[in-house]
């Protein structure tokens, strides 16, 4: 079953005196998640975004295995934001750049992180467990951005349960769908028929879905 995503550090987990957090989601699919990042990576040179980077361990985990690519982490949370900076200084990695502010719903996020020193253009953008926590907006803008953002071999990869023709692909991601909904009706799992559409308007096509542990999936995304 797919989990909640809580606002870290007020899911009772501890909080490292210089402000790192943890997620205990990070210490089940890190490693899973990598295995399929890394086909597409390694060996390849340019810039990743991670927007929702939640407390940071991922991306200190993906810069620590692909020296050569520069990391961007992001959030939207000042929390979250204070704990990718120090998980960034704990690592010390060259390779791990300062955690950006991004506003996903704001489908000009991109441009506004190349006016404040970004990249020109990004060799893939990562996202998990985002937009089934998240407005319709985010993952309308998250798309639009990527679209913008990505070179020409780019890739988006996304993360977390969806669903495939209106179906659930579990009984237990349906019953998580309607938690969440119930506590907030903005929010759901969301389907890859939908998110099809959003990569086209963006310039962008469905390319593959790996199956992931806990009934989760990691989709790719790249130029037509």
């Amino acid at each position: 079953m797919a989990e909640y995503v809580v606002e870290f550090g007020k899911d009772g987990r501890p909080i490292e005196p210089d402000g790192r957090l943890d997620a205990a989601a990070f210490h089940r699919n890190h490693q899973p998640i990598w295995a399929v990042l890394q086909k597409s990576l390694i060996g390849r040179t340019g810039d990743v975004l991670e927007t929702g980077s939640g407390t940071g361990q991922h991306v200190v985990h993906f810069a620590s295995h692909s020296p050569d690519i520069s990391w961007w982490p992001s959030d939207f949370n000042e929390q979250h934001l204070k704990s990718i900076a120090a998980w960034r200084a704990h690592a010390k990695f060259a390779n791990l750049r300062p955690p950006q502010r991004i506003d996903l719903s704001d489908p000009a996020w991109y441009h506004e992180m190349r006016e404040g020193g970004g990249p020109e253009k990004l060799l893939a953008v990562f996202c998990a467990n985002v937009i089934h926590i998240a407005p319709w907006p985010v993952t309308e803008g998250l798309f639009a951005g990527a679209g913008s953002a990505l070179r020409a071999d780019g890739r988006l990869f996304l993360y977390g349960p969806f669903k495939r023709d209106g179906k659930h692909t579990a009984l237990s991601n349906a019953v998580f769908d309607t938690s969440l909904r119930e506590g907030n009706p903005e929010w759901g799992v969301r389907d890859i028929a939908d998110l099809e559409k959003l990569a086209s308007s963006a310039g962008l096509v469905f390319l593959e879905t790996v199956d992931m542990p806990a009934n989760n999936q990691i989709l790719i995304f790249g130029r037509g």
